[in-house]
Formats: structure tokens, C-alpha cells, sequence
């Protein structure tokens, strides 16, 4: 094995490899039932007779680096991978159309491989992200079921990350969609910046045009169905994950886009009596999830593919704690020691419910001026996770509310929300509420958040139920829970203009007064997961 093969597994942590001699065949030719081909590289076990198959099907190309490393990893360990190049992309026939052909694509793909002579009949799939929602558009319809699947920082269904509380997720959408747009280009060396500066472009459904200097077909397609998530029903595959029965093992990170569309399926899964597993671990969609992607993945495949039974005696879920540097290990999500607990807004924060009235949490947001947002489940490398919160608390276009120092550690392990009363005067706007740990030192760092785009009468007063990300956080004795309420964050949110108009086309903006009820009457409040083992 070359050295830097031997350096890549030590530093993965993976079992020593099977074998080192790997044949590689390039550009397989796989039909379409449309008279679409597309391409796929095949690597295996020199001298090999027929061997089960671990499909990759992917958007990024074939001969990419990460996709390379997976395929030579899980190639070194005895098993033969399939990597393909999804449609429309790098050598695949056909155009590119973002999540709506991978369920018939993939489903052509797996009955071929199953008949290729090489191809035992048994076929698992891995894979991230995207690659991680080829899996889910195939698995429930696959017949015979596949063998396993491994499923990294992704989801079912991508729809709810485009539209978090009913607001465009802009900073992502934008990343990934330019991304997309300039795959077969070499980028400019401003490309991230370029993106960047685009999000303040206006009507959002035109920043591509900013961004890469061209239509970009899925940004235009999430730009315009802000109103319309009925457009993407095909491209949901949520309400068959209770019947998938492949065995699963999926990782996550507290901090990646798509945790609360994975923790949904993994619940689906884990209730509906499947063999299911998951890793929550401290990273967002980055690298260091990657890493442990692959390991997990590795452990997964010799279970199933090579009996390897001693890699199904851990726990179903895996976590860690964040700020306790631990890692603990449960029988379901979330851990049955966890009890809500509201949190509620008065002049600060308090356990106990108000029974005074108290003047609601008011502010003004100006969509000219956004209220800007740092750090939380982004595609952006350093730029995401916990960051520090000083310098949008210290606005004037936000509400800062913070409670008493702890006199012990505080635990939260499960999912978070939280029940408001609102009003406001032109009846259209966002509310943004971010939970924040406070130190000794008074540094404000972000723990979870959410977003809900709220429609109503202007001055008529709603409920507003706000599903924020799950975590799993201890705040130390001697720090404080804060709350911070604003009418946005951007550019992780696209802003909200407060006249209704549609979102991917909104130009003109107004600016809107928020308030938020409070104290006796309209008891508003976070709902947090305490765990008390």
C-alpha cells in the first residue's frame, strides 16, 4: 500500500485494509429507461470472483477527490464500488434537474448492477449530502431491498432546509445553486466572494445572475416556490421511511443544515421497529463530519455485507454533549431521562410562569438595514457553528433578554422550540429567536435557533409556534441562558420586505414593527430538552 493510503486510514482511524491490489474500469455505460446514459467508474478487488456492490451516486463528479477517497477506502476493505455520475453532470447524459430524477435514475442504476456479472445480487449504498438523498430517492421503492445504507449529514427530503419556518434559506441556497452553476467551469479565484455580495442582490430569484453571471435553474426553482412547496412533493420521500427496511446507520453533527430532517427519519425508522442507528457529533456539514462519515460508514458495511456482528452492539443513539466533552449513548431520540421545560420571557428569563403583565418585547426591523446573522448550520466553512453574538445583541433592531447566573450545570439533549405571541403592524414579517450561552466574561455564543415567516392581520396578535434545531449543550454553572429576538438574519435567511409580496421577486420594502407578548395573559417561551439522568 502506497504511504500516503497507509497515512489516510491511520488518520481516519479505520481497520487495516484487506487488500491493496484494486482494479479501476472507467466510464461504465449504464441505460436509462428514457434512452439516457450515464457513467460510472467500477472499482474492485483484482482476481475477485462475483462480490456484493457499494453504490455511490453523485452530482460532483466521479473523479472528485472526497468521492475518490471513499471509494478507495471502502475498495481497500474488500468491497466493490459503483460511483456514478448522477444525470446531466460530467459525462452523464441528460440535463442536471436538482433532486427530481434521482428516484427513477436511481432505481435504473440498481437493477443494473444487480445483473452485472461481476454483482453477487446484494447492492448497499453509501454516501453524503446529496449523495446521502440519491439513497433515500431509491430505498423505499428498491425490490428486492438494498443490503444497507449509509447515510451522512443528509435527509429524506431536502425541502424543509430550503424553507426553514417558511422563510428561503438564501445563504445556502445560493451557495450550493452557484456551486452547481459553475461545476464544469474552473472557478474564479472571487467565486466565494462573488456569491457573497450577491445575497444582497435584489429580487433574490435574480442573484445568480449576480453570483456566477448566469441563470442558475434551482436557485430559480427554490426563489420561486417560497409560496408553492407543493412544487417539490415528488422530491419528498418522508412518508416512506417508515416502511424502508434496509438497515440504516446514520451520523449527523449538532451544527449540520440537515439535523432536524435526519433526527425525523431516524425516529421513523427506530419506531417503526428497524435496524437503525445514528451519531450526533460536534461539527456542522464540514469535513470533520466527512471523516466520520467514512468511519462509520467502513463499521456499517462489514456488518452487513461481512458479517461482522460485534459492529451492531452499540447503542442506537450516539451523542455528544457539547461543552462536557462527553460522549453518551441512549436507546432512543430523545434520551427518555429528558422532560420540556419552558423557559419564559419577562424583563428577563424565568422557570417559573409570570403572573404580572409586562410590556411586550418590542422592535423595529428595516429591511433596507437586515438584521445580519453569524455563524449556525451554514455551507460555508468557517463560518458556521458557535459564534460569537455580541455584535448583532448590541443593535438596535433586536430584543436581548437574559437570565439569572446558574448555580448548577444545565443539560439540554433533544428538540427545542418555542410558543410566542406576536403582533405586528403591517401583519408580514419574520421572527428570528436565538438561544445564547453567556460566560463569566459576558461573551454571548450562539447554542440553537429558528425562523418563522409570519402572515397575518396587521395588529392581530398570533401564535407563533417556532421549531428551532435540536442540540445537545451543557451550560455551566456560573453562565446565563440569554434570548435574542430580531425580524431576521441575514443573509442566512432571505429578509422579509413586510408586504406580503412573493419572495424570489420582492423588491420594495417597508419596515415593520414587531412585538412580542409577554407576562401574564401572553405567556411566551422556549420549550427546552432538560436532561436529568
Amino acid at each position: 500500500m502506497a504511504m500516503a493510503e497507509r497515512l489516510i486510514d491511520r488518520f481516519l482511524g479505520l481497520p487495516d485494509a484487506v487488500t491493496t491490489d484494486i482494479g479501476m474500469a472507467r466510464d461504465l455505460r449504464i441505460p436509462m429507461p428514457d434512452g439516457t446514459t450515464l457513467v460510472a467508474d467500477l472499482y474492485r478487488p483484482r482476481g475477485a470472483g462475483p462480490l456484493p456492490a457499494v453504490l455511490i451516486r453523485t452530482p460532483y463528479g466521479k473523479r472528485q477527490g472526497i468521492v475518490r477517497l471513499f471509494a478507495g477506502v471502502l475498495a481497500r476493505r474488500g468491497f466493490q464500488v459503483v460511483v456514478q455520475n448522477v444525470r446531466g453532470v460530467h459525462g452523464s447524459g441528460g440535463e442536471f434537474h436538482a433532486f427530481h430524477d434521482e428516484r427513477e435514475d436511481g432505481l435504473a442504476t440498481l437493477k443494473w448492477v444487480r445483473t452485472q456479472p461481476w454483482c453477487d445480487g446484494r447492492v448497499a449504498t453509501v454516501g453524503a449530502s446529496y449523495l446521502g438523498y440519491t439513497q433515500w430517492a431509491m430505498a423505499p421503492y428498491a425490490d428486492p431491498p438494498l443490503e444497507a445504507m449509509g447515510l451522512g449529514i443528509t435527509a429524506s427530503e431536502f425541502v424543509s432546509s430550503f424553507y426553514p419556518g417558511g422563510a428561503l434559506a438564501l445563504h445556502n441556497t445560493l451557495v450550493w445553486s452557484s456551486l452547481m452553476g459553475t461545476r464544469d467551469d474552473r472557478k474564479h479565484p472571487l467565486h466565494n466572494r462573488r456569491v457573497r455580495a450577491a445575497m444582497r442582490h435584489l429580487p433574490v430569484g435574480e442573484a445568480d445572475m449576480a453570483a456566477i453571471g448566469r441563470a442558475e435553474p434551482f436557485l430559480r426553482e427554490v426563489a420561486g416556490n417560497v409560496e408553492n412547496i407543493e412544487f417539490w412533493r415528488e422530491t419528498d420521500h418522508s412518508d416512506r421511511v417508515a416502511a424502508t427496511t434496509s438497515p440504516a446507520s446514520m451520523v449527523t453533527g449538532w451544527w449540520d443544515l440537515f439535523l432536524r430532517g435526519q433526527l425525523r427519519d431516524f425516529t421513523a425508522l427506530h419506531d417503526a421497529g428497524r435496524q437503525v442507528r445514528i451519531t450526533i457529533g460536534p461539527w456542522g456539514h464540514d469535513a470533520k463530519a466527512l471523516r466520520a462519515v467514512l468511519a462509520d460508514q467502513v463499521s456499517w458495511l462489514n456488518a452487513h455485507l461481512n458479517g461482522d456482528a460485534a459492529e451492531l452492539r452499540r447503542a442506537p443513539v450516539r451523542l455528544y454533549l457539547q461543552k462536557a466533552d462527553r460522549w453518551l449513548d441512549f436507546q432512543q431520540w430523545p434520551p427518555p431521562e429528558t422532560a420540556p421545560a419552558p423557559l419564559y420571557l419577562t424583563q428577563g428569563l424565568t422557570w417559573d410562569e409570570p403572573s404580572q403583565p409586562v410590556d411586550p418585547a418590542a422592535f423595529t426591523y428595516d429591511p433596507l438595514d437586515p438584521t445580519p446573522s453569524t455563524g449556525g448550520p451554514l455551507l460555508a466553512p468557517g463560518r458556521g457553528g458557535q459564534r460569537g453574538n455580541g455584535r448583532i445583541e448590541a443593535r438596535g433592531d433586536v430584543a436581548v433578554l437574559t437570565g439569572a447566573r446558574l448555580d448548577r450545570d444545565l443539560d439540554l439533549i433533544g428538540p427545542v422550540s418555542a410558543t410566542f405571541h406576536v403582533r405586528t403592524d403591517t401583519g408580514h414579517a419574520d421572527l428570528f429567536v436565538r438561544l445564547c450561552d453567556v460566560g463569566p466574561d459576558g461573551a454571548s455564543r450562539n447554542v440553537t435557533d429558528g425562523m418563522l415567516r409570519i402572515a397575518a392581520a396587521p395588529g392581530e396578535t398570533v401564535r407563533a409556534e417556532i421549531e428551532m434545531h435540536p442540540t445537545g449543550y451543557r451550560f455551566r454553572r456560573g453562565h446565563r441562558l440569554r434570548v435574542m429576538l430580531a425580524g431576521g438574519a441575514f443573509p442566512r435567511f432571505a429578509r422579509n420586505h413586510g408586504r406580503g409580496e412573493p419572495a424570489g421577486r420582492a423588491v420594495a420594502s417597508r419596515r415593520v414593527r414587531i412585538e412580542v407578548l409577554r407576562g401574564a395573559g401572553h405567556p411566551s417561551a422556549l420549550n427546552l430538552p432538560v436532561w436529568t439522568p
